[in-house]
């Protein structure tokens, strides 16, 4: 055979399936590594495209109608008569927050009332048990309850429900309703009753916080884009928004790509962790074919010859378990919409999308080919005369300047995948910073171990726990692989929990001491000292009510929303001047903010001149500077403002915090609702309390913080869920890159076991030490993990909730125990082959 530096493609065909035959099942071993990572990808990807795919056909009965216009503002004669001449069918929803009372179980639940009036939904439907309920309630006194609650507070059709002062009978379960998911159902479940009674009820009062919305069904078709160009004005001017068919789909597109965006980021991890392990492999498989090429070279093979036969073996294989995992990922995409029920608003069904397969299928020959090309470069500079010196020259490729050409491009890939899922360049290259800085946090915390090991070596321990101890450094070790796959794997799972408990405690913290738990809104002036005298009757402590005006904001100096509009340059939040703000006036500061900036006076001290107080963050993020003037629509009344100081608040309490604080002396005549915040400690106690003001003062609404810290706990639980399935995936990968290691290094740690065995070690000797090994590597990988996610759950409390780190120590142990055991266990499982068959038998088979 001529071997000269002609490519020869056949012949490097047939030699990469000649030197196959023996290693096929290691080298399936090698991409074994980044099969289930492809999976995800793959699911993910047709998830999202199965996702996109309803949105499309789902969209109209997504938002029910063809035109949607809301308000929070009191509906005008104005705004009714647009409302009225804009379509050939319309109706009405008017949503509010508000406490029920159903009257069999004699219990309150804070609801979403949602006054419903017209044909809506013109698309879909309301989804009811019976059928017929969804339409039917709206012809007599009856109202449909979410089915969460009716099974929470053992409610069954035909029962009553107290909404203000009305008592409606149960006509259905709700199911579903245009738009809404099981994570919205469960902040606020809704309860329709009909538009015609909410006057009624005695809930729609002034200041009242309601939202009003028409809903509009076209039966000519209509250019929709023009109208609503047209209707834009007019809208902005009344402070309203809209929604069409096209709008819904656009946004609920974008909400959905932004969740298949995050879990490809998390599936991108799982895949780069079993990169690791490729890499690892096969410079373990390259080094033991050292010998085998130097014969290839001593026969007139060129170096790029041997490397290119060793590459087509990679890259074959990398496609064999590229397509298994892509079919393992058609497999998984089954089960998502499952898993992703209570955040999707559609539903979605399960195609297959031949294009997420072929995305995934040439993703995996892609990165096989990189991480292969790090250790397989190395093949390159193998001398002939390693078939003589093998064991005298220590072989490194680390000077070669195709090595770190390799390195580039795999920054390079990595960089560009993460920019397709972010789309934004500097979160893309802060998004590649953390991978890098995690990679080599961890890589080196692994030679730091391994130098430590080494340098302070227990030479007074005995035998076989100081063979154990110098496993971990000595060569074709796995420390390094093992803690960087096992121990970003084991980071994520940590800081999931550590970022749970950080959640929980920063509510909790608001319900300890003497803290306030309890808040009751919406209480008229008129009902003030009503409320005030049952407050007392239970003997709840509270320092009085605290008034709430709502206002608009108009201008600011000499901006406002249309010069914002028009000027992209202004450094202003572009809904400064679309929201309603709720304010306050009082004499002095509240324990839960400070001032940090200007002087803060309580009362009118010079006419015509109103200094007021600004959350700092308001203030930064809208460029107001103290002295700027600030022009309020106090529902009619302009108040011209001066900014006279800048307050930090405390928006974890649980207190009546604003943004804007006015003096006193100003809005005291304005149209304005009182606000009572108390602590409740008896959980009886509470309850008759809620039932007494409920059936006295329907129209206040009270925050339980007991209730909604259950609330956030299931909110937390059903994220943490979503989190924890997806980190599945690296850690699952973590463990195949320990398997397929562990499998690997089997052979290169025959012939140490067959000389213990040979010099009259026993059986139980060799277990141990390996046993040792595996639970130093196990141990070592999982509190390196830990670590690191301490490091980012302290970061997270510190700069993202601004709160105080709270370490839980129990599920920590509980992962630590499970990954140590893990490891000891498939380790030993490994080993079980070579120590249980004779010293020759292994020599024979090697030989």
């Amino acid at each position: 055979m001529k071997m000269g530096s002609k490519l020869n493609f056949p012949w490097l065909v047939k030699m990469a399936w000649r030197d196959s035959r023996r290693n096929r099942s290691r080298l399936l071993l090698f991409v074994s590594s980044i099969i289930l990572g492809i999976a995800a990808m793959v699911a993910i990807y047709s998830l999202g495209e199965n996702m996109s795919q309803e949105v499309d056909r789902q969209a109209a009965s997504l938002l029910g109608a063809d035109l949607m216009i809301g308000t929070g503002k009191q509906v005008t004669p104005e705004i009714r008569k647009m409302a009225d001449s804009l379509a050939d069918r319309r109706s009405e929803q008017r949503m509010f927050p508000s406490m029920i009372y159903f009257t069999k179980s004699n219990k309150t639940r804070l609801v979403q009332v949602r006054a419903l009036g017209g044909e809506f939904p013109y698309y879909g439907e309301l989804e009811t048990v019976p059928a017929s309920a969804g339409k039917d309630f709206k012809n007599g006194q009856a109202a449909l309850v979410d089915q969460t609650m009716m099974l929470q507070y053992e409610a069954k059709v035909g029962d009553s429900v107290k909404v203000g002062n009305v008592t409606f009978v149960i006509a259905g379960t709700l199911i579903n309703a245009p738009g809404q998911t099981g994570l919205s159902a469960s902040v606020a479940p809704p309860v329709y009753i009909p538009l015609q009674y909410l006057e009624q009820t005695g809930l729609a009062q002034k200041g009242s916080r309601m939202v009003t919305q028409f809903f509009f069904k076209f039966d000519k078709p209509v250019n929709m884009k023009e109208l609503t160009e047209k209707l834009r004005p007019r809208l902005d001017i009344e402070a309203m928004s809209y929604e069409t068919v096209e709008t819904q789909k656009e946004n609920t597109a974008r909400s959905l790509q932004d969740l298949t965006e995050f879990l490809a980021l998390v599936s991108f991890i799982a895949l780069l962790l079993g990169c690791v392990g490729v890499a690892s492999a096969i410079h373990i498989y390259v080094r033991e074919k050292i010998r085998s090429v130097a014969i290839l070279r001593c026969l007139g093979t060129k170096g790029w010859q041997a490397f290119l036969i060793y590459l087509i073996q990679i890259v074959v294989i990398g496609f064999l378990g590229s397509v298994a995992g892509a079919l393992l990922g058609v497999i998984i995409q089954q089960f998502l919409p499952i898993a992703f029920q209570d955040f999707l608003p559609i539903k979605v069904t399960t195609e297959l999308s031949s294009r997420s397969i072929g995305q995934g299928i040439v993703l995996g020959v892609v990165i096989s080919f990189l991480f292969a090309l790090l250790p397989l470069v190395s093949v390159r500079k193998i001398s002939p005369l390693n078939t003589l010196r093998l064991s005298f020259q220590k072989f490194s490729a680390f000077r070669d300047p195709v090595k770190w050409l390799v390195y580039l491009l795999i920054l390079l890939f990595v960089f560009g995948f993460s920019y397709l899922q972010i789309k934004e360049i500097p979160e893309t290259i802060a998004f590649c910073i953390v991978i890098t800085v995690a990679f080599l946090l961890l890589v080196g915390t692994a030679a730091l171990l391994m130098w430590a090991v080494r340098r302070f070596f227990p030479n007074a321990w005995n035998y076989l726990w100081r063979q154990g101890l110098a496993n971990l450094y000595r060569p074709n070790n796995q420390t390094t692989i093992l803690i960087v796959a096992i121990g970003l794997g084991t980071a994520i799972i940590c800081t999931l929990f550590s970022i749970r408990a950080i959640l929980l405690k920063r509510i909790e913290l608001t319900a300890r001491d003497n803290r306030s738990n309890t808040i009751l809104f919406d209480i008229q002036p008129q009902q003030r000292d009503s409320v005030v005298a049952l407050a007392k009757e239970f003997n709840l402590p509270f320092d009085g009510t605290v008034p709430i005006v709502n206002m608009r904001l108009e201008k600011i100096n000499s901006i406002n929303a249309e010069t914002l509009r028009k000027d992209s340059t202004i450094k202003m939040w572009r809904g400064t001047f679309d929201r309603e703000y709720r304010v306050t006036f009082r004499d002095s500061t509240i324990s839960s903010e400070r001032i940090t900036k200007g002087k803060w006076s309580g009362k009118v001290e010079e006419p015509g001149k109103v200094f007021i107080s600004l959350d700092e963050n308001f203030a930064k993020n809208n460029s107001i500077k103290i002295g700027d003037t600030m022009l309020f629509n106090v529902q009619g009344a302009p108040v011209t403002t001066i900014v006279g100081s800048f307050r930090k608040v405390d928006w974890g309490r649980v207190q009546t915090n604003f943004l804007v604080v006015f003096p006193t002396g100003v809005l005291e005549q304005a149209p304005m609702f009182h606000v009572l915040v108390t602590r409740i400690d008896n959980k009886d106690m509470s309850a008759k309390f809620q039932q007494q003001m409920v059936q006295r003062f329907p129209n206040v609404t009270i925050i339980d913080l007991s209730a909604v810290l259950n609330i956030v706990s299931n909110i937390i639980d059903k994220v943490g869920f979503i989190i924890r399935f997806m980190a599945a995936f690296c850690i699952i990968t973590g463990l195949i890159v320990l398997i397929a290691s562990v499998l690997i290094s089997k052979y290169q740690r025959i012939q140490e076991s067959v000389l213990l065995r040979t010099l009259g070690a026993s059986r139980k000797q060799i277990f141990y030490i390996n046993a040792l090994e595996y639970f130093f590597l196990g141990a070592l990988a999982a509190a390196t993990g830990m670590f690191l996610s301490l490091g980012a759950a302290w970061l997270v409390a510190k700069f993202v909730f601004e709160t105080e780190f709270v370490l839980k120590w129990l599920p920590l142990l509980g992962v630590f125990l499970s990954v140590c055991f893990l490891t000891v266990f498939i380790g030993l499982l490994n080993s079980r082959s070579v120590v249980t068959r004779p010293p020759l038998e292994i020599l024979r088979e090697e030989v």
